[in-house]
């Protein structure tokens, strides 16, 4: 089985490229982030309290989350593939991210999906703690501004309206939660591929990523 991992901050362009890269290839695409925003969402839609990580893990030990091959999101066979990328979830996601005893489930389910086909799977800590030993590891940046803009150009296209410098802010704050998390914070992994994304288009990427799996 081969693994490959790609890491990097909100929107930087790392489930865009990691779905085409997995067709080039026919690996199987597992977006790490939609599990994430998936329990966020189901915990805002039954009401948890996202400040108790101990209710919102009671929430996910009964929740199964299922990535389709066509990239739907379900939660307990609901599809919620356009929710979860709403503001509400967008703004609360990293809070349920930072908890431990959520990672720790995530990861479980994430490493089973790993070990089960070829793979290529993206997030903010998969080199470092989930595929510790995935064969390629990536790991992507952008500048904020040109991930905001994305992000607003991303969210025109689901009907959702969004400030560009309120996106910016959001993704710069995002950041730092990420970067300093106590559990698996988000961080280059020692023997990833550095690639800044800000001046290359997406088939510069994936070309540039491609040619490193097949070389």
């Amino acid at each position: 089985m081969i693994q490959i991992a790609i890491d990097g901050p909100a929107a930087a362009g790392k489930s865009t490229i990691a779905k085409i890269v997995a067709q080039k290839l026919n690996y199987v695409y597992i977006d790490t982030g939609a599990m994430y925003r998936a329990i966020t969402w189901a915990a805002i839609h039954h009401q948890v309290n996202l400040d108790d990580e101990q209710a919102v893990m009671a929430l996910l030990a009964k929740t199964n989350i299922h990535l389709t091959s066509d990239g739907k999101v379900l939660v307990n066979q609901m599809d919620i593939t356009e929710r979860i990328r709403e503001a509400d979830v967008t703004a609360h996601v990293s809070k349920v991210a930072a908890y431990g005893s959520i990672r720790e489930e995530l990861k479980n389910r994430q490493v089973e999906l790993a070990n089960s086909e070829n793979i290529i799977m993206d997030g903010r800590d998969i080199g470092t703690n989930v595929l510790p030993n995935a064969d390629f590891k990536f790991f992507m940046i952008a500048d904020a501004r040109v991930r905001a803009e994305r992000r607003y150009r991303e969210n025109i296209e689901r009907g959702i309206q969004t400030n560009v410098e309120e996106l910016e802010v959001e993704i710069k704050k995002r950041d730092e939660m990420d970067a300093n998390r106590e559990h698996a914070p988000l961080k280059q992994a020692k023997d990833a591929i550095f690639v800044d994304t800000s001046a290359l288009s997406i088939h510069e990427v994936v070309d540039k990523m491609v040619g490193f799996v097949l070389k």
